[in-house]
């Protein structure tokens, strides 16, 4: 027979908010979604909904959101022209799924 909990369950207390977190390690230096999201503790899904968020946020602060393009192993294409912070599934030219998945980092604007 199991014994009740002597008290209330009380969530460990933080002092950041999601969104604090990734801005913290971004300010650190270039990271990837996965990277974000090992250090935040969430899933890779939900960094694209934060970091775009964020972008928006940097807007009037100084700073900005800069995104390193995915990159092609096999061939070395630059997906330059894309702006969503998931990594691509094809590389279009060779069709490689072989891709590096895109970086980003927040810096002051120049």
């Amino acid at each position: 027979m199991r014994e009740k909990p002597k008290g209330p369950f009380i969530p460990p207390e933080t002092h950041d908010t999601i969104r604090q977190a990734i801005v913290a390690a971004l300010l650190q230096g270039l990271c990837t979604a996965k990277d974000l999201s090992a250090a935040v503790k969430i899933s890779e899904r939900e960094v694209d909904g934060h970091l775009e968020h964020i972008r928006k946020s940097l807007a009037g602060t100084g700073q900005q959101l800069l995104l390193m393009p995915a990159e092609c192993k096999k061939c070395g294409f630059v997906f330059s022209k894309r702006d969503k912070f998931k990594r691509p599934g094809k590389c279009p030219v060779c069709r490689g799924e072989s891709i590096r998945e895109p970086r980003f980092t927040i810096e002051k604007k120049r």
